[in-house]
């Protein structure tokens, strides 16, 4: 995996963004990989099971294998995929993973979707995700457990 290392000062709140002030040097700051996932960052310290993990790694190809991801301007780059579906175009294959991540949604349940959106498709923290549903601090960890239950059971991943 591919990182991209920066630093950032470190609050009590954790680490900021921006640096701000002078005296920089007296301030503690972290190493932060830009480039790593939330869920990966779960996985990695142990917080998310491999079965989990592989449930939210296929969620977020499908999503972007659909390419569902949001785009300010007209697509123009030709839609590129590798194996599996042999027989179909590049543009069924894009319908294929539309309705697998649908149906993945769905499986969820609809108070267990927003998180996994969140965290696994739109790539926010969990910090943040649970700010923007209005949940209980450090509620998000469970419920996304709970979420990836599930999906592993939809994607039949053992």
């Amino acid at each position: 995996m591919r990182q991209v290392l920066i630093d950032r000062e470190l609050t009590s709140e954790g680490p900021r963004r921006a640096g701000r002030g002078s005296a920089a040097a007296a301030r503690r700051s972290v190493k932060v990989n830009c480039a790593e996932s939330p869920l990966t960052w779960l996985h990695a310290r142990g917080h998310l099971s491999d079965r989990q993990f592989d449930a939210g790694e296929r969620l977020r190809t499908d999503w972007e294998r659909a390419q569902l991801a949001p785009a300010v301007t007209m697509r123009w780059e030709p839609v590129r995929f590798g194996g599996g579906e042999r027989n179909l175009s590049p543009t069924e294959r894009q319908i294929a993973a539309k309705e697998r991540f649908d149906a993945a949604i769905a499986a969820a349940g609809t108070g267990l979707s927003d998180i996994l959106w969140r965290v696994v498709c739109a790539g926010d923290a969990l910090a943040m995700a649970e700010k923007a549903l209005d949940w209980p601090v450090r509620s998000g960890k469970l419920v996304l457990r709970i979420a990836l239950d599930r999906l592993a059971d939809f994607y039949r991943i053992r």
